[in-house]
């Protein structure tokens, strides 16, 4: 009678190293990468560890275990040849113990492309009822469980760190059925950091296996998560100087331990943070001084880190969503080499002169992963546009574009702040409103212009708001005033387009463009 099962589905545990079933010895030497007689003792506490770390599970195997030592040969080896038969090894610096199994190659070869090459390619070594495996000391769990897998399909642990390494030698051997069997088991598991650090780290090749892609995934969506806290408290902090958001943190034990954590973090955590379009933070600008602090304390010399910023993160920073200013700071800075610097800025300022549906286009155009940095954030500040001008007097035209699902999320109270930009030296802000109006109980759409808590003198500005409308698209005038700013003060208007807030949500007015309202802001400061 047929099966529908193939032999690399069938359960052969019964014949795991029973001798009766199998028709080769396979040895496995255990090394000590790099062979130093020092390494040995390094070697045997990691093997500890990782044993402490598998109290719950028990060792299947642990009967052919065979500890070795730097002993004599014990009686009945008379020489040097016969003391490796003996069960010890001539060179115990480099072989710390020796593991021996009496192994099927049909079986592992049904499993295994690796297994199927070593049985059948035809060489003295095919032929040879006796194979010598030589491993790492920190593999030597992991392999047990992945030859273990291949007669029983099954694995007994469960540790996220122990299922990580039976994918990683899994992979060495190319058991790709043990690779998506441990991937599953890890996707069933809650995700931990040092588990989501790792998967990030692996070698390029395994990234790209299928079987792990999910994890990968995964992997790279919690990481920005256990940062969610900080990311968003530098951010409302509003402020480029770290010393003093370092000060507020310490008001805060635990905002404080995830800056020191965030500082920590290795190149592929940073990475994976900056990767995220759903970070929430208030602008790139503030997102990049953080980044550039945590460069800067990894890699002191100048040259490695630029190295670093131009060919690792620079492909996930935002540089076209940051502001004139910072750009041009980038450009006059040593944080990238002069090429690169230039090459990234033009590359910004290209992007902010082109309209909405153009930057889409350019976006779409650029090969992954560059394409990401061309992407907006969850951006507590909306990114502007500014054109300034000093003569003949100081002024500046600020642009924010709302879409139509940003306009949306303001109802019934909400507000939406752009970022700070400056005029004559001192910091303000454009921000969206929608407003109740308590005689008429409708809500109305408004804008305000505020000055930073953070400024240190007043300015008398005139300003003018104006929204570009159909049919001609240009820009009208809706409200124009003139107010004496000092620090933390706003003023503008609570109903700018004269359409209740509802009606502007379920009417085809004329001021939605391809589902995008555009504002636009004149400020000149009076003398």
């Amino acid at each position: 009678m047929g099966s529908d099962l193939s032999l690399s589905d069938e359960d052969f545990g019964f014949a795991f190293n029973n001798v009766n079933f199998s028709d080769r010895l396979l040895r496995i030497e255990i090394t000590c990468a790099g062979g130093e007689v020092s390494c040995s003792s390094s070697t045997l506490d990691l093997v500890r560890d990782r044993k402490r770390r598998r109290e719950d599970n028990s060792n299947k195997h642990e009967e052919a275990l065979v500890i070795m030592s730097e002993q004599k040969p014990q009686s009945g080896c008379q020489d040097e040849n016969e003391y490796s038969n003996c069960g010890l090894i001539t060179n115990p610096s480099s072989i710390v113990r020796v593991r021996e199994l009496h192994i099927s190659s049909a079986i592992l070869a049904a499993k295994s492309p690796f297994f199927y090459k070593l049985f059948s390619n035809g060489m003295l070594e095919s032929e040879q009822k006796q194979m010598t495996l030589k491993i790492d000391a920190s593999e030597e769990t992991a392999v047990m469980e992945l030859l273990n897998f291949m007669y029983s399909n099954s694995i007994s642990v469960t540790a996220p760190s122990d299922l990580l390494d039976v994918i990683i030698v899994a992979d060495k051997f190319e058991v790709a059925s043990c690779m998506t069997h441990c991937s599953r088991l890890l996707l069933r598991t809650p995700m931990r950091f040092d588990t989501a650090l790792r998967l990030l780290d692996l070698p390029p090749s395994l990234l790209m296996a299928d079987s792990v892609k999910p994890l990968i995934t995964a992997a790279r969506q919690y990481v920005p998560s256990c940062y969610k806290a900080i990311l968003k408290f530098v951010s409302l902090s509003s402020s480029s100087n770290f010393q003093s958001i370092d000060e507020t943190c310490f008001h805060f034990r635990r905002l404080e331990d995830d800056m020191e954590s965030f500082m920590a973090l290795p190149l592929v955590g940073i990475e994976a943070i900056l990767a995220s379009t759903g970070l929430q933070v208030s602008s790139e600008d503030l997102l990049y001084e953080l980044v550039l602090r945590w460069a800067k304390s990894h890699y002191s010399v100048l040259e490695e880190r630029q190295e670093i910023l131009g060919s690792h993160l620079s492909r996930y920073i935002r540089f076209p969503h940051m502001t004139c200013g910072k750009l041009k700071k980038i450009l006059t800075s040593d944080d990238f080499s002069p090429s690169v610097a230039s090459k990234l800025v033009i590359e910004a300022l290209f992007f902010k002169a082109e309209s909405l549906d153009q930057r889409s286009v350019l976006a779409r155009e650029q090969p992954a992963p560059f394409n990401r940095r061309f992407a907006e954030r969850a951006y507590i500040h909306r990114p502007v546009k500014i054109v300034e001008f000093e003569f003949p007097r100081h002024q500046c035209i600020v642009y924010l574009d709302l879409n139509r699902e940003e306009f949306r999320s303001l109802f019934p109270l909400g507000w939406l702040s752009s970022q700070t930009f400056p005029l004559l030296g001192q910091g303000f802000s454009l921000t969206a409103h929608c407003n109740l109006d308590q005689l008429s109980g409708d809500y109305f759409f408004g804008v305000f212009l505020g000055m930073q808590d953070t400024a240190s003198a007043s300015l008398t500005v005139d300003y003018e708001f104006s929204v570009r409308s159909k049919p001609t698209e240009e820009f009208e005038k809706k409200f124009k005033g003139s107010y004496k700013f000092t620090r933390g003060k706003a003023v503008g208007c609570k109903n700018l387009l004269k359409i209740s807030f509802t009606d502007l949500l379920i009417k085809d007015t004329p001021y939605f463009i391809n589902d995008v309202l555009h504002l636009r802001a004149d400020l000149t400061i009076r003398p």
